[in-house]
C-alpha cells in the first residue's frame, strides 16, 4: 500500500483500514507464514485492501511457498477450508516439506534482511522516495517498510515494546 505522506510514528494513517499481520510474526518458528495465510483469509473474506491483490501469490508469498515446497493456489484452497495457522503449516509440512531447524533459521534471517544491502535495496530506496521517507534511517529492510506502510513500528512487534 503506498502513501504520499509519513504518518506520525506509531500511528496507523488509515485507522479504518485493516492490514495483514506483521511479516515478523511467526508460526512454527517461521517468519512471514502467518502474514501469508492471513492475507489469503482477508482476500477470501473481501477484507484485503485492493493494493495487495496484484501481489497475492508473488514476492514473499511465492518465496514462502517455494521454501515449503507447496503451490500457492493449493495452499489458498486449503486456507478456504479453514483451520488455524498451526494446522495449515502442518499441512504444508506434510504436503511439501518440513524444513530442519537450521533451514528455518536461514529462512528467517534471509527474509528478515531482504532490502538491506542486497538485490532489493534499489527497490526499497525507490519505495522510500515515493513515500517521502528517504531520510528514515530506521527503515533498512523490506519488512521494516511493510511495518511502517501499515502503521506499525519498524523492527517488528519487539520494537514496539
Amino acid at each position: 500500500m503506498a502513501m504520499d505522506f509519513a504518518p506520525p510514528r506509531g500511528q496507523n494513517y488509515l485507522m479504518a483500514t485493516k492490514f495483514p499481520r506483521s511479516p515478523y510474526d511467526r508460526e512454527g518458528g517461521l517468519v512471514y507464514f502467518p502474514r501469508l495465510v492471513g492475507k489469503v483469509r482477508m482476500h477470501q473474506a473481501g477484507e484485503l485492501p485492493a493494493d495487495y491483490h496484484a501481489n497475492l501469490g508473488a514476492g514473499f508469498d511465492l518465496r514462502c511457498c517455494e521454501f515449503l515446497h507447496v503451490d500457492y493456489d493449493t495452499l489458498a484452497a486449503k486456507v478456504r477450508e479453514g483451520g488455524s495457522d498451526e494446522a495449515l503449516l502442518e499441512w504444508c509440512f506434510a504436503t511439501g516439506r518440513r524444513p530442519q531447524e537450521s533451514e528455518i533459521f536461514m529462512w528467517n534471517e534471509f527474509l528478515r534482511k531482504c532490502g538491506w544491502n542486497d538485490h532489493l535495496s534499489p527497490r526499497l530506496q525507490t519505495r522510500l522516495e515515493g513515500l517521502g521517507m528517504t531520510g528514515r534511517t530506521d527503515i533498512q529492510t523490506m519488512f521494516d517498510l511493510i511495518e511502517i506502510d501499515e502503521g506499525r513500528e519498524p523492527g517488528g512487534p519487539a520494537a514496539a515494546r
